[in-house]
């Protein structure tokens, strides 16, 4: 019996089942073509079965499929970790990788917290964002602040000891760092584009002036861009506008093909672990990574998103995103939001969404609503056409 995330199985619908994938399209049983609004959770930006990635699998497969990184190493991960220092900002050049976005989180923090133990510090207060989702292992967890996902750890979770949450306010913002900066290990933040707490988006201003107050406090800055990071928020990454101290990236990194994810430190944080005293080392070691399959998928990944500018591709998406969505309006929705690849109707009742699935389904779209939120994530690769058909889909859900 499989398990299925985020629902309850007595009450579940029945899922779809596909039987192949190509381009933006999902082919299901029953001979049903469903053009993927959502990307597999905001993951498979070139869309599906590209020839490409198929072609970088299959040859490092020819080879081995994966070896340990403890005492081990191969050309793919050494070849990723290069590229990934040649293509991120500043010196975010030190790659740790892991198998998913959560665990990176989890080696972020841990870097931070350690990094502060390693010089003899007392520090143990983390700040993070209001309505910030970064995974649901434990830290990431406690650095989260959406109860919609984790009301089942009950009051336990309400009082998280050793975690500050603010608004995306710069106000709030000074007022946490007058209050608290002595004391902080890390600010972590989803930039510019908070997922799954609801696709909330903020000006660039806010984090511009938390890094000049990390650096002020002696703060380290980790980005979250699991979700943001290559293109969805219109920039490659965030990281190229406000330089964080650690990135963590994961999702596209693979173009959605095999979970993977990175924690990519700056040379100061790096410093903070390299020692004579073994102590002093990042005791972490996730079994798949730097799996050699994951990191040629991520190769060939990062070429496609380098050589055919994709960029303009995602500027082309928000272009025709506001067209489409100008001057369009219900009662019943409170906002409508628009960044890079990324659109989003938050309704006031969340009772109005029931039943868009099945809806969207009869119209060749597969999208999936939660809570308030109706959203698109799409790949980049999606044609204009195809793109039109999502948003009508959309509107003509409160045009019934």
């Amino acid at each position: 019996m499989i398990w299925y995330p985020y629902a309850q199985m007595k009450t579940l619908d029945a899922p779809i089942k596909i039987e192949r994938a190509d381009g933006v399209h999902l082919f299901a049983s029953g001979g049903h073509d469903l053009i993927d609004s959502v990307s597999s959770w905001w993951s498979v930006i070139h869309g599906y079965n590209h020839p490409k990635i198929n072609a970088a699998i299959t040859k490092q497969l020819e080879s081995f499929a994966h070896v340990m990184l403890g005492g081990l190493t191969h050309e793919a991960v050494q070849r990723l970790s290069d590229k990934l220092a040649d293509m991120l900002p500043g010196d975010l050049d030190y790659c740790f990788f892991s198998d998913s976005g959560s665990v990176a989180v989890e080696v972020a923090l841990k870097m931070a917290l350690q990094f502060n133990t390693n010089r003899g510090s007392k520090r143990d207060t983390i700040l993070a964002l209001e309505h910030a989702y970064h995974g649901d292992t434990f830290k990431a967890m406690e650095v989260g602040d959406d109860e919609d996902y984790h009301f089942a750890f009950g009051k336990a979770n309400e009082k998280k000891r050793g975690v500050v949450h603010i608004p995306t306010q710069t106000d709030a913002l000074e007022d946490a760092f007058a209050r608290y900066g002595e004391r902080l290990t890390c600010f972590i933040a989803e930039p510019l584009l908070q997922g799954a707490g609801g696709m909330r988006m903020y000006d660039i201003s806010f984090l511009k002036r938390a890094r000049e107050l990390c650096d002020e406090y002696d703060v380290l800055l980790i980005f979250d861009e699991v979700a943001t990071g290559f293109g969805r928020t219109g920039n490659r990454f965030v990281a190229d506008l406000v330089l964080p101290d650690i990135e963590v990236l994961g999702k596209a990194l693979t173009g959605g093909y095999i979970g993977h994810a990175v924690t990519v430190a700056n040379k100061r944080v790096w410093d903070g672990f390299y020692s004579d005293d073994p102590t002093h080392a990042l005791m972490h070691g996730p079994t798949f990574m730097g799996n050699a399959l994951a990191c040629s998928a991520a190769l060939a990944s990062i070429e496609l998103f380098e050589n055919e500018n994709y960029i303009e591709k995602i500027r082309r998406i928000e272009q025709i995103s506001r067209r489409e969505f100008e001057g369009f309006g219900d009662e019943r929705i409170k906002e409508i939001r628009i960044m890079g690849g990324c659109v989003c109707i938050e309704v006031k009742d969340e009772s109005v969404l029931d039943g868009f699935r099945q809806f969207a389904f009869e119209r060749g779209v597969f999208s999936r609503t939660f809570l308030k939120y109706m959203y698109t994530m799409v790949p980049y690769v999606i044609s204009e056409s195809e793109l039109v058909c999502v948003f009508d889909t959309m509107k003509a859900w409160f045009r019934r």
